[in-house]
């Protein structure tokens, strides 16, 4: 929780924290706690029962609830309650969540979290959608508790485990899921391994965020643009560059070399420091030379090398699993 200097109990049941990064205050609601910058009160959830689960560490400055009743398990997002990690400021949180809203709409599609209901309550933006078991493969605000406790597995371990069959058909899925985006009309925006929710029970797998997604077509305004270094294509760091399908396979391409590849962690340092993602040695590959060779093709530096289309891709991916028997 970082280097606490004093704990304070406030009258109103918020417990404050004065740490070196500034005031925090811990929220207990129900049977969770969570970490805010200030005081909030969200009572007003009652309506959706208790809440069971909560994660507060979000770029987006969106604070992220489970909330159950006798027969009825809902995720909240909310924005606009200045969350401890928020890249943005809660005015902005509150904007990102009400435009990403209608996306869930345009974008429905079996694996894509389905939209309850989403409406503004005093200065916050609340969007309500049904709870999907599963797990993050990027699961960033439990990584203190896998360093203090190396016998817990993340996510993220736990799949890399898993036989490449289970693996392919969580790579169909994301096939799917891109394609549907690109055929709407639109960019996955900060599409990574952090917006996949995997069941390891039932092998369900979900998409849990498309905020940042946008209509084509798309300029990167930014320079570094959004997403993790892990994944990025090389426009993805270039001012004026065109977004587009393009970017999305090469993002693709990237995941699957998370899913399939062996990367020591100086290998994935790399992608940090030279702003650049490099595939693994097909001897660290865990599916045949053919199905290296169409993952390495996705990530070409050059746009004009990689698939035009996903109908394309995934066609020479399967062709390519077909090679082996997979």
């Amino acid at each position: 929780m970082g280097q606490i200097e004093k704990v304070m109990d406030n009258p109103d049941g918020a417990t404050i924290i004065k740490a070196k990064k500034g005031k925090m205050v811990i929220i207990k609601l129900d049977d969770i706690t969570f970490r805010l910058k200030e005081q909030q009160n969200f009572s007003f959830l009652e309506k959706y029962g208790k809440a069971f689960w909560c994660v507060d560490e979000t770029g987006s400055g969106c604070i992220c609830i489970g909330m159950e009743n006798a027969s009825k398990r809902y995720f909240l997002k909310i924005a606009g309650v200045n969350t401890i990690e928020a890249d943005v400021t809660p005015e902005e949180s509150v904007k990102i969540l009400k435009d990403a809203v209608p996306m869930y709409y345009d974008l429905k599609h079996p694996v894509l979290v389905k939209m309850v209901e989403s409406y503004v309550y005093k200065q916050f933006y609340i969007a309500v959608f049904e709870w999907a078991d599963g797990e993050c493969l990027f699961d960033h605000w439990n990584f203190e508790k896998y360093k203090k406790d190396n016998t817990i597995k993340s996510p993220k371990e736990r799949f890399k485990g898993l036989p490449a069959s289970k693996k392919i058909i969580v790579a169909d899925v994301l096939f799917s899921f891109l394609d549907n985006v690109n055929k709407k009309g639109y960019v996955a925006v900060d599409f990574y391994d952090g917006s996949i929710m995997y069941d390891f029970t039932t092998g369900q797998t979900t998409i849990c965020d498309i905020d940042l997604y946008r209509k084509s077509p798309v300029i990167n305004d930014m320079g570094d643009w959004y997403g993790t270094k892990r994944l990025k294509a090389p426009e993805e760091y270039i001012k004026g560059s065109i977004i587009d399908v393009q970017t999305n396979i090469f993002t693709l391409g990237a995941l699957l070399f998370e899913f399939f590849g062996s990367f020591s962690a100086s290998e994935t340092e790399q992608r940090y420091v030279q702003n650049r993602f490099l595939p693994c040695t097909c001897d660290n590959w865990q599916l045949n030379r053919e199905s290296y060779q169409v993952a390495v093709k996705a990530v070409s530096a050059s746009r004009n090398e990689r698939y035009k289309t996903f109908r394309e891709f995934y066609r020479e991916w399967k062709g390519a699993l077909k090679e082996s028997g997979l």
